[in-house]
């Protein structure tokens, strides 16, 4: 196994505040990483300490082996994609996309003929001669994805790129930074504050709070098998069960996570858990119910077609009892 970058207990600093606090992590070669977390969780930070905008405050960040803080962050063997695209408005898309080659001295026939290849592997053919305006907001990601590979990067990070795209525009562009990572083969590292972006793209996710990871994993282990409440709540906001209604279920006397979708309404004689519906949500494909109990509230998600209840009836909850997953503490 090839690790592409390490940190070994990293921290970074900003007088009082840690925005990076003793995080150790390995990155395979060839993965698609995700950081995951909420804005001021420490993820875009340990972005630049790779790609050497900041340096730790304690602790090595190491890059294909070699520990980084002697290597200036023009001679990284990685590239950054930033959520403004940061293009330059005045230069057409080649010249964009040429700008690498052309600071490190290549010959222009030599630099434009690399900024076309790269222009069509991201599905620019053609587009060369206008200038960013001329282009939609998925055209310019596309262009500061070709200017940053044009370098041939080993690493690529990117830095919430897709934040400034419509949603179905972002889905498409899911797809495409998935379908280019499997092609290139090299490693991307991801940054972002949206759980389904990194559920559907990443091949392992680290979650990020308060300047740590609370859990590492691939994107099923952090969606079924969440650590603490934290996790449970900001990935897909599971239910989060105390330790006195676990019991009560017939689950464990500890913190449980329970998802949406593995909670049944049924009869109240047959069920885990009985109250009130409180409210019933439409959100396309499936209607979120919100059902009042003694301690509380619980949501489950129930299929678009399915009867449901009425604000005020009385409802059971029913799931299988490995649905409910027992985590660590009350973090």
């Amino acid at each position: 196994m090839t690790l592409a970058v390490e940190f070994e207990h990293v921290s970074r600093h900003f007088g009082q505040v840690r925005a990076v606090d003793d995080v150790s992590i390995g990155i395979e070669e060839g993965c698609f990483f995700a950081m995951l977390g909420p804005s001021g969780s420490g993820k875009t930070t340990c972005l630049r300490l790779i790609s050497g905008f900041e340096r730790p405050t304690a602790g090595h960040v190491r890059i294909f082996g070699q520990n980084s803080e002697a290597i200036p962050p023009n001679r990284r063997p990685v590239n950054t994609v930033f959520q403004d695209y940061a293009l330059f408005p005045h230069l057409t898309v080649r010249e964009n996309v040429a700008y690498g080659p052309k600071m490190a001295g290549v010959d222009r026939r030599t630099r434009d003929a690399a900024a076309e290849e790269m222009l069509s592997l991201v599905k620019l053919s053609g587009y060369g001669d206008r200038k960013p305006g001329q282009l939609s907001g998925g055209q310019r990601q596309r262009v500061a994805l070709a200017r940053a590979l044009v370098n041939r990067p080993r690493v690529l990070l990117l830095d919430e790129p897709l934040g400034a795209l419509d949603l179905k525009l972002r889905e498409a562009m899911q797809e495409e930074l998935k379908t280019l990572q499997q092609t290139l083969g090299i490693t991307f590292i991801f940054v972002t504050h949206d759980q389904g972006e990194a559920l559907s793209m990443a091949d392992r996710v680290a979650v990020f709070n308060d300047g740590r990871i609370v859990q590492e994993g691939t994107p099923q282990e952090i969606y079924d098998r969440p650590r603490t409440r934290f996790v449970a709540d900001f990935v897909g906001s599971a239910n989060v069960l105390s330790p006195e209604i676990s019991a009560r279920a017939g689950g464990p006397a500890s913190w449980a996570s329970l998802r949406a979708e593995a909670i049944t309404l049924t009869d109240p004689a047959t069920a885990r858990l009985s109250g009130t519906v409180r409210s019933v949500r439409y959100l396309g494909a499936v209607n979120r119910v919100t059902v009042a109990i003694p301690e509380g509230e619980l949501t489950a998600n129930v299929p678009t077609g399915q009867p449901l209840p009425s604000a005020g009836a009385t409802v059971g909850l029913f799931w299988d009892g490995d649905a409910l997953h027992r985590m660590d503490g009350d973090a």
